[in-house]
């Protein structure tokens, strides 16, 4: 079976490529193909991007495509960036504007928590068919500041209570144990290839 993991985020394909290591099929990426347009993300939940892209990809390509589309999610800010997660301030923004934006609007809202969590959604599409899908969370609170040089994203602003640590702080090997889009790979192991 080859297996095409739609993303263009090389920091993604490192992730996930460790999370699928061992199993008995071929992984191709974006970047192995002849160029795709890529789809727009246009759905109102993570749930809906995941989808849109991984039939957008299948139909593409005509090989079985799993998408996954995730953020970060603020309670105190409804939820924000939310599914706009990789577009908020704009798709050019650095993460460094981001994090300074995020906490100017923290501070201008009277009472707000830290209570945030990274969600992922992951759909697998053969052609127009959704073959499988999950949902997977990583609760935690924003650092005070940023802090880690590792991972990607909102990792440096992602405090995750039982390691006392950012996830920009944790080493690969901690990341993977803990991390929204690591356990929705696993759950993909487990369905798809039965194994552990």
């Amino acid at each position: 079976m080859t297996l095409l993991i739609a993303t263009t985020s090389a920091d993604k394909r490192r992730e996930i490529r460790l999370v699928l290591a061992g199993l008995d099929v071929q992984l191709v990426t974006l970047a192995d193909l002849p160029a795709m347009p890529e789809p727009a993300e246009t759905g109102a939940t993570f749930w809906e991007n995941a989808r849109q892209k991984a039939i957008a990809y299948s139909r593409a390509s005509g090989l079985v495509a799993v998408a996954e589309d995730s953020g970060l999610a603020i309670d105190a800010l409804g939820g924000e960036p939310g599914v706009r997660s990789a577009r908020f301030l704009g798709p050019e923004a650095p993460y460094a504007a981001r994090f300074e934006e995020i906490f100017r609007r923290l501070a201008a809202t009277p009472g707000a928590t830290r209570e945030a969590r990274f969600v992922t959604a992951l759909a697998v599409a053969d052609e127009s068919t959704i073959v499988f899908e999950t949902e997977t969370r990583l609760e935690g609170t924003l650092a005070p500041a940023p802090a880690g040089a590792h991972g990607f994203g909102y990792d440096p602003i992602f405090f995750y209570p039982p390691l006392g640590k950012t996830t920009g702080e944790m080493t690969r090997e901690e990341k993977s144990a803990v991390s929204h889009r690591a356990r929705a790979f696993r759950d993909l192991r487990r369905a798809l290839f039965a194994a552990p």
